[in-house]
């Protein structure tokens, strides 16, 4: 029996083990369409940009080798070293990126500079990884001195931004480049040698890509992975070719010996066109960046096993080619195909530049998302997608801004080598940020000496900041495109975050007292009408002064409140049953609650049909939580008056719920066991209100939900009594009052200040309005107008 038993345990974990590596090999073959194929297009124009200007005249073998032999050791220190090995083990709960670093950084020290922090963010299950113990232990020079200076984390928001803003640059520049340079091939077979008719086909094609974008990528985003695929198997076997055909000998040139003669050779030339070098890297950032979409190691086993030995024998075949046709180097690439091969692989590359333009325009509008989840980009509209890729987000006014700038950079400056320049500043920035921010996080996250941070930021910025010297040689052929753009973002980002900063701030400071409030009585001094308002406000504590100023308009409210403050914690996601805070506002008789919805700068916020539902719920579990004294237990984490309810084991047994048939409130059939509420609405407004939805197309399709009482015996009859309450009031109907703020500047306020008070009131005036973020039914929506002076 022993025996019998043992062998089934066996059996099942070689099952387990099957499964697990066929679940690994999906995500690598995965990742090869939506990771890599900005970085797999490298070779197109590596060599044409390394030698260009005045080096077109220094070709030799020498130079050739020594070019490759830059080529292979920035791609393995960068790519291989850096990211594959390193970064991707810096992840922030397995996403990755500038925002992730930044998040990780603002977890483990006070470095945010939005004061919404709570002590209960803390105990969420995804604030900290598992098994870590660093609160013991005593936190460095570094961290104190950045907590103890609100400039220095300014500065560091800044850089932060800065790396955004190139991110946000790359998605328009790495379509422009990448679409022009595959369609310079048209010159070898097509003998077109104008380059307005180049520089027409590609803009049509960069149209039709921003278009495909809108419809909706997702539809075809199937085909991607097998065309990258079949793109690096192509570049892959074109490089032995050339390697076997051409020249054998150009392994020698992977030694470094053939740097000291590319620049011996090259002299002062050769570095001036460094940045054509760092080419072969773009696209790196991708692997950790879009990490959260998939998971490290079958990132890293994807580029093991197959980008990097494909891109390597890609550039040596290209150097074996051009060190027998030197004057071949301006297209290089397309020369380098066999005739017979030629319009197979321009197809798939024209397929392969398609399927990486759209992961790369993905991945911009990520980090819109996350930046506007953390306070530093103005509302805008997100349309999310799960059919492919879960989490993936169009965002419509940056897809058409990436496509007027993409249109712009190719029109404008017309050569490729401009274009390339352009493209290599804004990617080397964003490498940049992302080493220097990696560092601190040596420091402060994984409690590594300051020595291993410095050794880390020394060794990969010195590189970096050789590169960045090239560029600065290019500023006026190209490079100063990223430059501008990135400062006309950044100030838009950064205004934004330092108007919501001080609205919050002024929020803070006039919030009305609870003495006043308590003064007012239970009624608040105010006729209580059935139903349920649901009052929005930023505030995750207190009463906010729109509150009273509504009712100084129109002394009469519902009579159930919640105040509803949705925040973003530092943490990518936030488990559903840890979301929802519930707390009290005031004694019980007042009717008065708090909500706060926490979300991960990752989470997609869905306020549709389920939100009034899962409140009731939450509301009626804290109801008896609170009457059995269940707060401290295992049942409910608490922060003051504030609990987390979803984590009770009998969470969603408190209420019954049904679905209604129809419009009438009493279409639906109480389920056995419920206890009956009749609505305290009229029989006009009940028809007034049938009246409306049925005229509404939007209410048509939202779930109608019914909640019963428990026909069961309550210890405390208030208990009862304040549930039954709770289900005639969502009964009635619930309404949503959000503040309609106008924010100025004080009339002293310095220049500086006032422009960004008044840029910052320009952008929400003109961006979505909060309501429409927040998916909040416009038929049941309340504005009340507030002035701010700030």
């Amino acid at each position: 029996m022993s025996s019998d038993a043992s062998r089934e345990r066996g059996s099942s974990t070689v099952v387990e083990r099957k499964l697990q590596c066929r679940a690994l090999l999906f995500l690598a073959y995965q990742s090869l369409g939506f990771l890599f194929g900005d970085l797999s297009l490298s070779p197109l124009y590596v060599y044409q940009s390394i030698f260009s200007g005045r080096l077109k005249q220094v070709q030799n073998e020498d130079a050739i080798f020594g070019a490759f032999s830059l080529i292979f050791w920035t791609l393995s220190i960068i790519s291989l070293l850096k990211y594959a090995i390193i970064m991707l083990s810096a992840d922030d709960n397995g996403e990755g990126g500038i925002v992730a670093l930044y998040s990780h950084l603002c977890r483990n020290a006070k470095f945010c500079l939005l004061p919404n922090h709570q002590a209960s963010d803390e105990e969420l299950s995804t604030y900290r990884k598992p098994g870590s113990s660093d609160r013991n232990i005593p936190p460095s020079p570094l961290k104190r001195f950045i907590e103890k200076h609100k400039s220095t984390k300014t500065v560091l928001l800044i850089f932060v931004l800065l790396g955004a803003c190139m991110v946000i640059c790359i998605g328009a520049l790495m379509p422009a480049i990448s679409v022009r340079s595959s369609v310079e091939g048209l010159k070898i077979e097509a003998k077109i040698k104008n380059k307005s008719i180049v520089s027409l086909i590609s803009c049509v094609l960069l149209i039709g890509l921003f278009v495909m974008q809108h419809r909706g990528s997702y539809k075809v985003a199937f085909v991607f992975p097998p065309i990258i695929i079949l793109w690096l198997l192509t570049i892959f076997m074109i490089g032995i070719y050339n390697v076997v055909k051409w020249n054998p000998r150009v392994y020698q040139a992977i030694s470094p010996y053939y740097i000291f003669k590319f620049f011996r050779v090259t002299g002062k030339d050769g570095w001036i066109n460094l940045g054509g070098v760092f080419l072969c890297v773009t696209g790196t950032e991708a692997m950790f960046a879009d990490l959260g979409y998939y998971r490290q190691t079958p990132v890293r086993v994807a580029f093991y096993c197959v980008i990097y030995p494909c891109l390597v024998l890609q550039y040596m075949g290209q150097a074996a080619f051009l060190s027998k046709n030197l004057s071949a180097v301006p297209i290089s690439f397309y020369a380098s195909i066999p005739d017979v091969l030629f319009w197979p692989v321009f197809v798939v590359a024209a397929l392969a530049v398609i399927v990486a333009s759209q992961a790369v325009i993905a991945s911009t509008f990520s980090v819109v998302q996350q930046c506007h989840a953390f306070e530093c980009f103005p509302r805008v509209k997100a349309v999310h997608s799960r059919r492919w890729i879960p989490g993936q987000t169009y965002i419509p006014e940056i897809n058409w801004i990436l496509m007027i700038i993409s249109l712009a950079v190719t029109v404008s400056l017309g050569d490729m080598n401009n274009i390339g320049y352009a493209y290599g500043m804004a990617y080397l920035i964003v490498v940049f940020v992302t080493t220097c921010l990696t560092s601190l996080v040596i420091n402060l996250v994984w409690n590594q000496s300051l020595i291993v941070a410095l050794a880390f930021a020394l060794f990969f910025g010195s590189i970096e900041i050789l590169f960045l010297s090239s560029y600065c040689m290019k500023i006026l052929k190209g490079g100063w495109i990223p430059l501008v753009l990135s400062v006309v973002f950044m100030v838009v980002m950064y205004v934004w975050h330092y108007g919501s900063r001080k609205k919050y701030l002024f929020d803070m400071h006039n919030k009305v007292s609870m003495r006043s409030i308590l003064t007012l009585g239970p009624s608040l001094g105010i006729v209580r009408v059935p139903g349920m308002g649901l009052i929005y406000t930023e505030l995750a504590t207190g009463v906010p002064a729109s509150f009273t100023h509504f009712l100084t308009n129109l002394p009469a409210f519902y009579q159930v409140v919640v105040f509803v403050c949705v925040k973003t914690v530092p943490v990518p996601c936030v488990p559903h049953e840890e979301r929802y805070l519930i707390g009290r506002i005031g004694p019980k008789s007042y009717r008065m609650y708090r909500c706060i919805v926490r979300n991960g700068y990752k989470d997609v916020y869905s306020h549709e049909n389920d939100f009034e539902n899962d409140l009731v719920m939450s509301l009626a579990e804290f109801i008896q939580l609170e009457a059995e004294g269940c707060y401290g237990n295992a049942e409910g984490s608490v922060d003051g008056r504030m609990a987390v309810v979803r984590t009770s084991g009998k969470f969603g047994t408190r209420l019954l719920m049904s679905e209604s048939a129809g419009f009438e409130e009493g279409s639906s059939v109480s389920p056995p066991g419920a206890l009956t509420v009749t609505s305290s609405k009229s029989p006009t407004l009940k028809k007034l209100q049938a009246m409306y939805e049925q005229e509404s197309p939007e209410l048509n399709t939202r779930r109608r939900i019914q909640f019963e009482l428990l026909n069961v015996i309550y210890k405390d009859p208030r208990v009862k009594e304040e549930l039954m309450e709770l289900v005639e009031a969502k009964r009635a109907g619930a309404a949503y009052v959000i503040g309609h703020s106008h924010v100025k500047a004080k009339w002293n306020s310095p220049f500086l200040k006032k422009f960004a008070i008044n840029l910052y009131s320009f952008l929400r005036k003109n961006c979505r309005s909060p309501s429409v973020g927040l998916n909040i039914p416009q038929i049941c929506l309340i504005k009340v107008g507030i002035n701010y002076h700030v």
